[in-house]
C-alpha cells in the first residue's frame, strides 16, 4: 500500500493567508451521545467543505482535523489506533520548557478571505459546541513575503512541494493509517521590542541567514545556538525533513 496524497488531508502545502488554530477539549459528560456527535460531524466534514468552496471558489479553503491521544481513548475506545499517537510530554531545557496543554480536538483552517476561515469554524461548531469547550483558538495571518514576524524567510529547509506528502503522511509503516498525519501544535512568543532594537548583524547571527536574500551564513559567523542550527532534527547522522506550517500572529 502507498501513499496518495489525493486521499489526506492537506497538511503539507501552503501556510495559508488566513489562518485559524483551534484547540477544543471534550466536556466528557455523555460518552455514547459525544460519540455519536463526532461520527455525525465527521459524516458531514467534508460536505462542509464542498459547499464553501462553491460559495468562494477562490477562497482556497484548507483545513485538517484531528484528535489527541487521549481523545482517541476516549471517543474510540475499541478502535485500533495509529502507532505513534501517544501523549505529549512537557519538555524541560536548561532555560526553558516547551509545555503540554490540554486539548482533544485539533482544527487548522486556512483561506484567502477570513470570512470563509470564519465560516468554517462556525459550521463545525453548530455540531460540536455542546460537547465541546475552546481551549485555544489564535488567528495568524500571512506576512509581508510570506516572511515570519521576526523579518526572515521562512521554510527555506521544507521539502520541496513534489517531495512534502512524502515526509507528511503516513505510510507503509502503519498500513491501518496510510494517508493520515500527526500534528505537533506550538505557539511562540516573541519579544518583538527586544529583537527590533537589534542590529540586522546581530538578527543574522541569531537565525544563521542573511536577513535581505536567505543565502545561510558559515558556521563561524552564526551563533552556536542559531535558529537553522537547533532547529535541526538528526536521527542516526540524517536530517529529518519537518513540514512547519509557520505563520505570524498577533494579540
Amino acid at each position: 500500500m502507498t501513499v496518495e496524497p489525493k486521499l489526506a488531508q492537506d497538511v503539507w502545502k501552503d501556510a495559508g493567508k488566513h489562518v485559524q488554530f483551534t484547540v477544543l477539549e471534550l466536556k466528557r459528560q455523555d460518552q455514547k451521545h459525544e460519540q455519536e456527535v463526532i461520527t455525525a460531524f465527521a459524516d458531514r466534514y467534508q460536505a462542509i467543505l464542498r459547499s464553501l468552496h462553491i460559495r468562494d471558489n477562490e477562497g482556497c479553503l484548507r483545513a485538517t482535523f484531528g484528535f489527541s491521544s487521549d481523545a482517541w481513548d476516549y471517543l474510540f475506545p475499541n478502535a485500533p489506533k495509529p502507532k505513534e499517537l501517544v501523549p505529549y510530554q512537557t519538555l524541560r531545557g536548561d532555560k526553558y520548557e516547551m509545555p503540554a496543554t490540554k486539548g482533544d480536538l485539533f482544527f487548522h483552517i486556512r483561506a484567502n478571505d477570513e470570512a470563509v476561515v470564519y465560516e468554517a469554524m462556525s459550521q463545525f461548531m453548530l455540531f460540536l459546541r455542546d460537547i465541546t469547550n475552546v481551549v485555544d483558538e489564535t488567528k495568524g495571518f500571512r506576512y509581508f513575503e510570506g516572511r515570519a514576524i521576526v523579518g526572515f524567510i521562512d521554510g527555506t529547509e521544507a521539502p520541496e512541494m513534489e517531495l512534502a506528502s512524502q515526509y507528511a503522511l503516513v505510510g507503509d509503516e502503519d498500513p491501518e493509517f496510510v494517508n493520515g498525519s500527526y500534528a505537533f501544535a506550538q505557539k511562540w512568543l516573541h519579544n518583538m521590542d527586544f529583537w527590533n532594537k537589534l542590529k540586522t548583524e546581530d538578527q543574522e547571527k541569531a537565525i544563521g541567514r542573511q536577513k535581505f536574500n536567505d543565502l545561510e551564513l558559515d558556521d563561524d559567523e552564526k551563533f552556536k545556538n542559531a535558529h537553522n542550527v537547533v532547529s535541526k532534527v538528526e536521527i542516526n547522522g540524517e536530517e529529518q525533513k519537518i513540514i512547519r506550517m509557520n505563520v505570524p500572529y498577533s494579540d
